[in-house]
């Protein structure tokens, strides 16, 4: 394998369609301004890089990102990229993954507007998120604590599994198919409308008016704190830890809960079973 250590690239294309390289100590930025460092390229290793131009890495295979650092004017830095791994870095230009299949993440900061739009199959752990529409038409997710800041997330994603994280995030997993989140907390308003097969297992949600409109929702040993006008629509079943706020029109289903300040029956295709009492949701 090549090694390139120590050196400045600005210009166009610096190394475009290089293969079996390695690169360290080495920053793409300059006066030429030049874009797509790494495109068309494969089994590429970067180490300890600064990447202050656009587009570095499109349509490259096998690539191994370590300890490096992508600048807010590093927008669009990976796109139509497979097998891809990177450690110990901060994404922060806009757009940073989109389009892209088969990525690990692990300890990295993120600070990107529409970061990871139509990817299918990533597993992040230990992630750092800004952002607002995060991951949004994505597939095949797998996060274990990872933290997010940003409006709009998780939308219209399918099959992914959330474990420890922590999500403050206002109109999340809206439209989302097949989602597994468990022993997490997700403060926001409007939480998953329209979504369709998401349990929430041991998570605290809170916020206005979540879990809407939602067929075959399952919330286990979960509580809910400020979340008045829940389950409006819904076809739900749940088991909450603690009392909430309020209950609106649950289409079907069954909720377990100790106590509700208030439930809402105005409509009468509302034919969800609400259950008062500590002995029933702590079964």
């Amino acid at each position: 394998m090549t090694i390139i250590e120590n050196k400045t690239f600005d210009e166009e294309r610096a190394l475009y369609g290089s293969s079996e390289l390695t690169v360290k100590n080495c920053s793409f930025d300059g006066p030429a301004d030049g874009e797509s460092a790494f495109k068309e390229a494969r089994e590429i290793c970067v180490d300890h890089c600064f990447f202050n131009l656009r587009y570095p890495f499109w349509h490259d295979e096998k690539v191994h990102i370590h300890d490096s650092e992508m600048t807010s004017l590093c927008r669009a830095a990976l796109w139509y990229t497979h097998q891809v791994e990177i450690t110990e870095s901060k994404l922060h230009g806009i757009k940073a993954l989109r389009e892209c299949g088969d990525i690990t993440m692990r300890h990295c900061d993120v600070i990107s507007p529409e970061f990871g739009w139509f990817t299918k199959g990533i597993t992040m752990e230990d992630v750092s998120v800004e952002g607002e529409y995060f991951m949004m038409r994505s597939e095949g997710l797998h996060f274990d604590n990872v933290r997010l800041n940003g409006k709009y997330s998780f939308q219209y994603i399918e099959n992914a599994t959330f474990e420890n994280c922590n999500f403050d995030t206002k109109d999340a997993f809206w439209h989302a198919k097949n989602v597994i989140v468990r022993n997490s907390t997700i403060k926001g308003e409007y939480l998953a409308w329209y979504c369709e097969n998401v349990t929430f297992e041991n998570c605290k949600i809170i916020g206005t008016q979540p879990l809407c409109y939602c067929k075959g929702l399952k919330l286990i040993h979960c509580e809910m704190i400020d979340t008045d006008l829940s389950f409006e629509k819904s076809e739900v079943e749940a088991s909450l830890t603690a009392p909430i706020a309020s209950i609106k029109n649950p289409l079907s289903g069954r909720i377990c809960v100790p106590a509700a300040g208030e439930i809402i029956r105005d409509d009468p295709a509302s034919k969800g079973e609400i259950v008062l009492g500590k002995e029933c949701c702590c079964a």
